[in-house]
């Protein structure tokens, strides 16, 4: 037996999240569905993160163990070959057998994504959150640096969350435009449940006058959610990046010493 690390990229718009639940389609249900196919095994599937129902991944990390005794480039056409048109695994290699994609990440980096324009655009749509009046970028993005660092993100985390530790460490943040895509990134060693979408939300009722530029210290020091913004919606966020020691899974999926 060998554990594989597959690295896979997914539209989320049809899925219930990454995580097999009752009545729903999954990622991680259709992706064993295809392992089982090639394999004739269904094996178990443990991924990096359990993204939401809508929310799509260009990078996500997940293992498995299986006796697949052929190439691993033969076993990513395999899996392709039985894999809906939203999901493609792009990576397969060998780790070693205590390694696990979600306890050994070094850190995630997401992206949210806003169409920012009096009209929507069709083409978009699915991977957007559309917004007619014009984004004052600059505020928004000197807002975010006040997330920066490491601190109690208890106020950025769903109210019904039953994580204990909710202390983070966010390690970049960042506005910016390009025509009229706006895209919010944020990376950090880790992230609560919706932690992502309600800094975006905070960021875009900061936007609207509802919430001060200069609020988010004393969100954080409240570390109440009721003291953040909304809640943004899922199908506009994207999980961009995975990171893990170089040493463990190779210098592809490590961050470059030099960015």
């Amino acid at each position: 037996m060998a554990r594989l690390l597959l690295t896979l990229r997914y539209d989320g718009t049809a899925f219930h999240g990454w995580q097999v639940q009752p009545n729903a389609i999954s990622v991680q249900e259709t992706l064993q569905d295809a392992v089982e196919r090639v394999t004739g095994v269904r094996a178990g599937v443990t991924g990096c993160s359990r993204t939401d129902a809508g929310v799509h991944a260009d990078m996500f990390c997940c293992t498995l163990d299986t006796a697949w005794a052929a190439s691993t480039d033969k076993f990513i056409q395999a899996l392709n070959a039985c894999l809906p048109p939203t999901v493609a695994v792009y990576d397969c290699r060998a780790v070693a057998d205590g390694f696990h994609p979600r306890y050994d990440t070094q850190g995630k980096r997401y992206a949210y994504r806003i169409w920012n324009h009096p009209a929507r655009n069709p083409f978009y749509a699915p991977y957007t959150l559309h917004i007619k009046h014009p984004l004052p970028v600059e505020n928004m993005h000197q807002a975010a640096q006040d997330f920066c660092g490491t601190h109690d993100f208890a106020a950025f985390c769903a109210a019904h969350s039953s994580v204990e530790d909710t202390v983070r460490t966010v390690r970049d943040c960042s506005v910016k435009r390009e025509g009229d895509l706006v895209t919010f990134e944020v990376e950090a060693d880790g992230f609560l449940y919706n932690m992502v979408r309600i800094m975006a939300g905070t960021l875009l009722d900061m936007a609207a006058g509802r919430i001060p530029f200069d609020a988010v210290p004393a969100i954080l020091d409240g570390k109440d959610r009721a003291f953040a913004g909304q809640t943004a919606p899922a199908h506009a966020l994207c999980l961009k990046e995975v990171y893990y020691n170089e040493q463990e899974v190779g210098t592809w999926l490590t961050r470059k010493k030099s960015e």
